[in-house]
């Protein structure tokens, strides 16, 4: 079954989890940096919950990113032995953002101390992608299709070819960058908690976070060509 509430609404989740914490509005955008008004049009359901605000949200409540995409989820009293999660194919929590589009298996089991991905890169180029993202942690990427290039702060860009991978240290500015037209697809299994990866990918606006069941994507349409620019680092 999939792992989503068929009718998630973090909004109302976002204001439970204050409740729970006996929060107002005020100690909350104190906590978050959000203003007052922002927090009030999330609950309300009247604002997308973006990558960044759902890191700020989830690290101030201490609560998984789960707990605020599907109020169904809850969080263990105390950490156990012998857990396991199956994720069926097509299944898992979706997250779209305009550099990729990440599916994250497993996303039944909190508190994880790997973070698998599959994620689908949208940009064709840096100048496109933006600011390099970074994140606590070390981090493992497998090509399944496709080709990428694998932009670093400090190294000159890797091409990987499906079937190749790479590991390193994901505190490091990195991107992923799809090459070609064709469909470019990799499985990223990180250290950083799942919170400190919505943090490290989340600095736009229209980053959407959606909890739902994966629909195939079909091959990427042609991008207009854009004009080269200079790489920017991620400013923490």
């Amino acid at each position: 079954m999939p792992l989503h509430h068929p009718k998630s609404q973090p909004g109302l989740a976002l204001r439970d989890l204050r409740k729970q914490k006996q929060l107002t509005l005020t100690e909350l955008s104190v906590s978050t940096g959000l203003p007052i008004s922002t927090l009030s049009k999330l609950e309300n359901g009247k604002m997308s919950l973006s990558y960044d605000k759902l890191a700020r949200l989830s690290a101030s409540l201490e609560v998984d990113m789960a707990q605020l995409l599907d109020p169904d989820a809850a969080a263990p009293q105390t950490r156990v032995q012998g857990r396991r999660s199956i994720t069926r194919a097509g299944e898992g929590l979706a997250v779209e953002t305009e550099n990729y589009s990440h599916l994250y298996p497993g996303a039944d089991l909190l508190n994880k101390r790997l973070v698998p991905i599959v994620a689908e890169p949208h940009a064709r180029s840096l100048a496109e992608f933006g600011e390099l993202i970074r994140h606590p942690g070390e981090e493992f990427v497998y090509v399944l299709e496709g080709t990428v290039d694998l932009h670093t702060d400090l190294y000159a860009p890797a091409r990987l070819e499906a079937g190749d991978s790479m590991y390193f240290d994901s505190g490091m500015g990195h991107a992923y960058i799809a090459v070609g037209l064709k469909r470019c697809r990799v499985l990223s299994i990180c250290t950083a908690t799942q919170s400190q990866l919505i943090e490290a990918l989340g600095a736009d606006e229209t980053n959407q976070v959606k909890s739902r069941k994966r629909v195939p994507t079909q091959p990427v349409a042609k991008r207009p060509s854009m004009a080269k620019g200079k790489r920017r680092k991620s400013a923490k």
